[in-house]
């Protein structure tokens, strides 16, 4: 079963990469940022990610701040150094997507990331969920020689996205990896492959692990007018990497 399917899990630390590895993914996406929806991560989380990972691939995400993926010149400047790092530090692959003002795949700049991303695997992320024409982005992205695009149908969670990942998945045919992310966990993994005939999913398995801090000051919040947990964070757990695992089943 395990043979069948791949499985990807956003990792949001370097801990989180070991419950990763420990519970049995084959790949971890080291993300920072993920309330913004994914960051590039530092040197050193990549560095200490790359050391730890023995059993399990590392890809790293290429995204120098979150909201659109409409990027400046000097971004795109910072994209290919941070490509260059990830290279330097020995991760096995990059996660990243540009678009243009009307929301098609940025071509051009596409063309300059892929030729520094030689030799490593490349996914196109859920920028691909907020473009314009999806099955014209398919085909550009196909034609660019991404290695995978990582997407939730164009809608909030791939359960809820699973109409377009199954007409997606018929067109790609052998020509492109489909991976299903987005809300997946274990009680609807099984339920998206059997809809979807995806065979890659991507997925957080994280639980809220509470502070070891006795003294709080509640009244000051580090994200200033944006209200952020500081006291609890996410982490992706061995259990439920497991359990997400384990729950999908073989499709007939």
């Amino acid at each position: 079963m395990k043979a069948m399917y791949q499985f990807e899990v956003c990792a949001n630390s370097v801990e989180s990469c070991l419950a990763a590895q420990a519970g049995g993914a084959d790949r971890v996406e080291l993300c920072a940022g993920i309330p913004e929806g994914g960051t590039t991560p530092s040197y050193g989380d990549i560095a200490l990610a790359r050391e730890a990972l023995t059993r399990t691939r590392l890809h790293v995400i290429i995204r120098p701040r979150g909201g659109d993926f409409l990027y400046s010149p000097l971004e795109q400047r910072i994209m290919l150094k941070d490509i260059e790092i990830a290279r330097q530090l020995g991760a096995d692959g990059v996660v990243f997507g540009c678009l243009t003002r009307n929301g098609e795949v940025d071509i051009p700049f596409m063309k300059l990331l892929m030729k520094a991303s030689q030799g490593m695997s490349v996914t196109f992320h859920r920028a691909f969920d907020v473009c314009s024409h999806p099955l014209q982005a398919l085909e550009k992205i196909i034609e660019l020689g991404c290695n995978r695009i990582l997407t939730s149908g164009g809608q909030a969670t791939a359960e809820a996205g699973i109409s377009l990942l199954r007409e997606l998945q018929q067109i790609a045919k052998e020509r492109i990896t489909l991976m299903a992310g987005c809300g997946i966990n274990e009680t609807n993994i099984a339920h998206i492959a059997q809809e979807t005939g995806i065979h890659e999913f991507h997925f957080s398995a994280r639980e809220t692990i509470e502070s070891e801090m006795c003294y709080r000051n509640k009244h000051v919040s580090m994200g200033g007018t944006v209200r952020i947990e500081e006291y609890s964070r996410p982490l992706t757990t061995k259990a439920r990497v497991e359990n997400t695992i384990s729950a999908i089943q073989p499709i007939e």
